[in-house]
């Protein structure tokens, strides 16, 4: 397992976002949710550095739906 790779194949970080704020805001979602899924799996069976991984990786993820609901907010109203 490598230190910078994804804990989940949606958390990617590296993959292309899509163009559509709606489509964003759901791969966001998408990475969120397995990512909590996985952390939960692996509290479970006490992996202290995958744990860290994923945990880390899920602040990030949160911040970016939370900044992806922002832009679909203000495009909305708009």
């Amino acid at each position: 397992m490598s230190r910078f790779a994804p804990v989940t194949p949606l958390a990617d970080a590296s993959r292309r976002m899509p163009e559509d704020l709606r489509a964003r805001r759901a791969v966001a979602e998408a990475a969120v949710d397995s990512l909590t899924v996985e952390l939960a799996r692996l509290e479970r069976q006490g992996h202290e550095w995958p744990v860290a991984r994923a945990a880390h990786q899920l602040r990030y993820w949160r911040f970016v739906r939370a900044l992806c609901a922002i832009a679909q907010t203000d495009a909305e109203a708009a």
